[in-house]
This record gives C-alpha cells, structure tokens and sequence, in this order.
C-alpha cells in the first residue's frame, strides 16, 4: 500500500538550490501532450526534494564548466496531476496535440508502453525531466526528438537518430549518472535519484512557492 501526503517539508524550489537553471514548465502551460494546463500546476516553478535538487546541482555544475546549461520541463508532479493524465487517456475523442506528441500512437498505447503512468516517479519528488542548452549558441541541443515524443526514437539507446544526437544524449545522461541519477529507457529527458528520500510516499501538493516557502 503506497503512502499519499501533501507534506512538502522534505521539499525546496529548485532555483535556491541551482539558480543558473532554465525552467519551462510545460504542465503550467497549454503546449503538452494534453493541450491543457495539468491539474496541480499553480505556478511555472520547479520543485524537488532537497537531496535531489543538491544532486542536480552538481550534475549542473559539472556541465556549466563543458559550456551548457540545463533546461528543466518537469520535476515533482502531484499525484493530481497524474490522475488529470489518466482522465485524459479515457477520454477517447480528445486527441488534439497528437499530431506533436504521440502521431504513430493510440492514446491508450501510451499508458501500455509506459510512455504515461498511471502512477508517476515523478509524484515522489525526485525525478526530474531536462535538456541541455549550448551557451554559446543559445540553442538547445539536438537531441533527436523533442520533449514528451512518445516514440521509439525518444528512448535513448535508439540507433534512428544521427550521432551528434546520441552524443548529445549520452552527455546529458552521463553527467547524470555520475551524480546519482538512474535513466529512464524510453525518454531520453527523465532521470531518477537513485537514492530517493521518498521512495514509498506519493505526494499531491501543488506545483507552487509558496508549497515550500511557508
């Protein structure tokens, strides 16, 4: 029996602890997989637990001094939001970002690759999706795919992209194996804390400072 809890004391914003971090919180916005701002995502921040935002801070400084920054687009998701996502996946006649995120999908394939779960990592605060940006560009690496493609050519170890995209790829997920994060194998974006504080409790506060600044 999985614990829920909306007790966020075990948590901070991610921008005290890594503040040259960029955030695009997708959920907060409309341009995701849904086409809806998710349930639970008050305001356009990232939170995390405490021991994997200082990982992440070290994984982020290792890669700042190679000449890149991280981009986040999701860390600790509420439970909430996990179940506005399977709402979504019953609802059978919603398909209107499928052509940008899922077009060789079924909605409900989506749940049965495990692309979408029907319980999220991400609920136990300290997974983290992100990309790397060149800054000397100002641009994004190519990765091969784009944020929350659910398709065979977004899992990492995928041989249909070219090789600076696998390069690029390999980059982002060495850094972050070396400082305690765990890949997931069919997105190349969402890393887990190996050591997770929470690995048992599930927590369903919302996506907003003042969850963490009280």
């Amino acid at each position: 029996m999985k614990d829920f809890t909306k007790n966020a004391s075990g948590f901070v914003l991610l921008s005290d602890i890594v503040p040259h971090i960029i955030q695009e919180i997708r959920y907060h916005s409309t341009y995701n997989f849904v086409g809806d701002r998710i349930n639970g995502y008050e305001e356009p921040v990232a939170l995390l637990t405490a021991e994997a935002a200082r990982a992440l801070r070290a994984a982020c400084a290792e890669l700042m001094v190679k000449g890149y920054r991280m981009k986040v687009y999701d860390a600790y998701r509420p439970a909430s939001a996990v179940k506005h996502f399977v709402l979504w996946g019953i609802e059978d006649t919603d398909i209107r970002m499928k052509p940008y995120f899922y077009p060789d999908l079924e909605k409900q394939e989506l749940f049965r690759k495990g692309y979408i779960a029907k319980q999220s990592s991400h609920s136990r605060g300290s997974t983290v999706d992100l990309t790397l940006l060149d800054m000397k560009t100002g641009k994004d690496l190519d990765m091969g795919s784009p944020f929350d493609l659910f398709d065979e050519r977004s899992h990492p170890g995928c041989k249909d992209v070219t090789e600076e995209q696998y390069e690029n790829r390999m980059l982002l997920q060495s850094a972050m194996v070396r400082n305690g994060f765990v890949p997931l194998d069919c997105e190349w974006w969402h890393f887990t804390l190996a050591d997770e504080p929470f690995p048992d409790t599930y927590f369903d506060f919302p996506v907003s400072i003042s969850s963490v600044k009280i």
